[in-house]
């Protein structure tokens, strides 16, 4: 049950000096009564927190509560009444003890809500009296208690608000503001309008000194102690009114010098030695004032006085100034004049003067002055004497300065070159001759594309391979196809032994490699190379099993034996090429399937092989011996790799800055590589100058396949998918110091083009300057 708590106060300074009170007076008592009740009424919460809660006081007794206090207003204790009394005679001291604490409690938190009300509202009239009761029941500190032991410090700042330093705006949607410290919701006070606001600001004398706080939207009244602090920060002075800005000075360190030293160590010998770093910091220095990088008092001083008058200077080159213009790096000098004619002069030719159509034409471009012939009419005068002052003079003279000014201060050399020293000088092909210039015979049997074409060494004879699985060998003087062997698989490359004294002619068919013996030619030699042929030689050393299943030596069966073929290595991959050594003694294959054993040597006198590399550099596309040097080319899709077959290492290795290479063929001389690319390129390599292209020739419009060195003459060729064939003249001097001369000389397209493939292969006739090509379009065509 709610109870009314009532205050009833005693002694002397308690009771009132005049018995008559004014109604008014008597009113406000109980209107600051009734607010101080309302203060009280739940001493457990804090006073000013402002939810939208109503909070009441609630009591099991129906007792008065009443205060007690001395003469000067102390506080002294609870009243209690003589029911109360007899409870606590009923309930044990235990419990006594506990409800004494707790009524002590409650009337210390009451009085002092009591107290910041009275401050608050400010009584007038029987104030006084009311003041000194809240006075009297004010709790007694004790003073052996530590002040600050139940509460907080003055430090620490009692913020309700929990949400942290975050924008506030993010509450404006919401009717809370935060969260105090037991999670419950900060209600909003009360918002009102502006008309609320220009009354509070018209009636309440204190709303100058009235903030809002962010963080609970209340009101806040500053004291003069804030507004005191406030005034002191603006104006710039200290917060503290109680420091003392210019107190005496304490000297902490004695400023007096000492006639004895405080340590008596002696000075180590470096002292007395010169700084190394000071030494090299005072030559920098006297490097930058020598350089100009670093300037002297005197020196920055006198130009500080330069810049603070005008500055004059002159734009261009005079006499004055010519020591001055030498000292400054690649001068620019005046453009001059054009000297006066015969229209200029004061006594011009007759042949000079306007007549009455040319001044009439003068005159009328009066608008459009830049397209008169001459800026000026010419006139006559007698003499010198009569000529009267030029009224154009001090503007012609504001234009030559701006003509100074504008013009750019750069010198531009210009070239006067001719389109003939653009053009490198050739030589005329008519002196380059003999080189091939017309088609001379079409070799036709095959009935598909013709891959590749080889030519005995004495030149009489000629073999070819093609997709139709089969071999054919030509007679190149009638054109007769003499003898065709053929195979199970596509026939990828064939190659006739360069060695005269043997007849043999290497045919790389799927996975085998063909020995052939064409039986042409001499009967002696035939027989010769049947004998060496038909036996294998006995084996010292025992092959690897890497070797074994990579290759197999073995005879042909009977019926090839017929056909021509003699000896059949059998490799575990296909074959794309095979070429020989210069002595005929050794073949290489290449498998770019093959991985580490792409490439394998064979040595016919031992029919026995072996693989020259053990880990793999890239996919293999063409290998080739040197013809002089035991060196062994491998060329990879983007680069070639030159090895040497003694020492067994690496010798150099080539650039050639393409996509994928598709062959090369090597100079007789053996010091210039010529690759051919399927980015429609040919790149000339001299080995002993660079590993870079000497030269690059962009003479096809299609992917370049294959690319050939004559033997004796100084001449090369290159066949395309474009279905021409480029003969070009490439002459490799004996002197170091001469570079080759390489000029393109005839092209012949005479092929058709199948499946967007056009020549294939190209090969020379070993002693005339012939050239053979082979094509997609099943032909073999004889170029002379």
């Amino acid at each position: 049950m709610t109870k009314k708590l009532a205050l009833k106060r005693r002694g002397k300074d308690s009771e009132p000096t005049n018995e008559v009170v004014a109604s008014s007076e008597a009113s406000e008592n109980e209107e600051e009564e009734e607010d101080l009740l309302q203060a009280v009424k739940d001493p457990g919460e804090d006073s000013t927190d402002d939810e939208g809660i109503d909070q009441e006081y609630h009591s099991d007794s129906s007792e008065e509560l009443q205060f007690e206090s001395d003469e000067e207003g102390n506080y002294l204790g609870r009243k209690q009444s003589s029911s109360a009394e007899e409870d606590e005679e009923s309930s044990d001291e235990e419990d006594n003890e506990e409800e004494g604490s707790t009524d002590e409690e409650e009337v210390e938190d009451e009085a002092k809500v009591s107290k910041s009300k009275q401050s608050d509202d400010k009584p007038s009239g029987s104030g006084a009296a009311s003041k000194k009761a809240l006075t009297a029941e004010l709790p007694k500190r004790d003073s052996s208690k530590p002040e600050y032991q139940d509460s907080d410090t003055s430090d620490e700042e009692d913020i309700r608000n929990t949400v942290g330093n975050i924008p506030m705006h993010w509450y404006d949607e919401y009717k809370h503001i935060g969260y105090d410290w037991d999670a419950k919701k900060i209600i909003k006070p009360p918002q009102g309008d502006q008309i609320d606001e220009f009354l509070r600001k018209i009636e309440d004398p204190d709303f100058w000194r009235t903030v809002k706080d962010p963080l609970t939207g209340q009101d806040v009244r500053l004291t003069d102690e804030d507004i005191a602090l406030i005034k002191r920060i603006v104006s710039g002075r200290i917060p503290n009114k109680d420091h003392e800005e210019y107190e005496p000075w304490i000297e902490w360190f004695t400023s007096e010098v000492e006639k004895m030293p405080i340590k008596n160590v002696p000075d180590h010998k470096r002292s007395f030695l010169p700084s190394v770093s000071e030494k090299k910091r005072v030559s920098r220095m006297v490097h930058a004032l020598k350089m100009g990088w670093m300037k002297t008092t005197e020196e920055v001083e006198r130009e500080k006085q330069a810049k603070r008058g005008p500055k004059f200077y002159m734009l261009w080159e005079t006499d004055t100034t010519r020591e001055h213009m030498r000292r400054i790096h690649d001068p620019v000098s005046a453009p001059k004049r054009d000297l006066p004619g015969h229209a200029e002069s004061y006594n011009p030719p007759p042949e000079y003067l306007f007549d009455a159509k040319e001044t009439k034409e003068w005159l009328k471009l009066k608008d459009e002055p830049h397209k008169r012939k001459l800026h000026f009419m010419p006139q006559k005068f007698k003499s010198l004497r009569e000529v009267p002052a030029y009224s154009r003079y001090l503007r012609e003279r504001f234009l030559r300065c701006l003509d100074l000014y504008l013009c750019p201060r750069a010198k531009r050399v210009k070239l006067n070159i001719d389109a003939e020293y653009l053009i490198p000088k050739l030589p005329s092909p008519r002196d380059l001759q003999p080189f091939p210039t017309v088609e001379s015979m079409v070799y036709r049997g095959h009935t598909d594309l013709v891959r590749s074409v080889s030519v005995e060494p004495k030149g009489e004879y000629l073999v070819s391979g093609s997709d139709d699985k089969t071999v054919k060998i030509w007679e190149i003087a009638t054109g007769r196809c003499i003898r065709t062997i053929e195979t199970d698989e596509v026939v990828r490359c064939v190659a006739w032994c360069p060695n005269p004294k043997l007849s043999i002619i290497a045919v790389a068919t799927g996975n085998r490699l063909l020995l052939v013996n064409p039986k042409v030619g001499d009967k002696v030699l035939v027989q010769k190379t049947d004998d060496l042929l038909a036996e294998a030689p006995s084996q010292d050393v025992i092959e690897s099993e890497r070797i074994k299943t990579a290759v197999q030596w073995s005879n042909a069966e009977a019926d090839e034996q017929e056909k021509g073929v003699r000896v059949v290595i059998t490799h575990f991959k296909p074959i794309r090429q095979v070429t020989w050594h210069g002595r005929g003694d050794y073949l290489a294959t290449v498998m770019p399937e093959g991985a580490n054993r792409s490439a394998l040597i064979h040595q016919l006198s031992k029919r026995r092989s072996q693989i020259p590399f053990s880990k793999s550099k890239g996919l293999i596309q063409f290998v080739l011996f040197h013809p002089v040097k035991p060196c062994f080319f491998v060329a990879t899709q983007h680069n070639i790799r030159i090895y040497d077959l003694v020492k067994q290492e690496l010798v150099k290795k080539l650039l050639t800055n393409s996509k994928w290479i598709s062959g090369m063929s090597i100079h007789p001389k053996g010091d210039n590589l010529l690759v051919s690319t399927y980015d429609k390129k040919m790149l000339w390599f001299d080995l002993d100058l660079s590993t870079k292209p000497y030269q690059t020739m962009r003479l096809h419009r299609n992917a370049v396949r294959s690319v050939a060195f004559h033997r004796r003459y100084p001449l090369f060729a290159s066949g395309s998918d474009d279905q021409a064939v480029i003969v070009s003249h490439g002459m490799v001097y004996n002197d170091l110091l001469q570079n080759p001369l390489i000029v393109p000389l005839k092209k012949l397209q005479t092929h058709e083009k199948r499946d967007e493939f056009g020549v294939l292969d190209v090969n020379w006739h070993p002693v005339q300057p012939w050239v053979f090509s082979t094509g997609a379009d099943s032909t073999i065509r004889l170029y002379t």
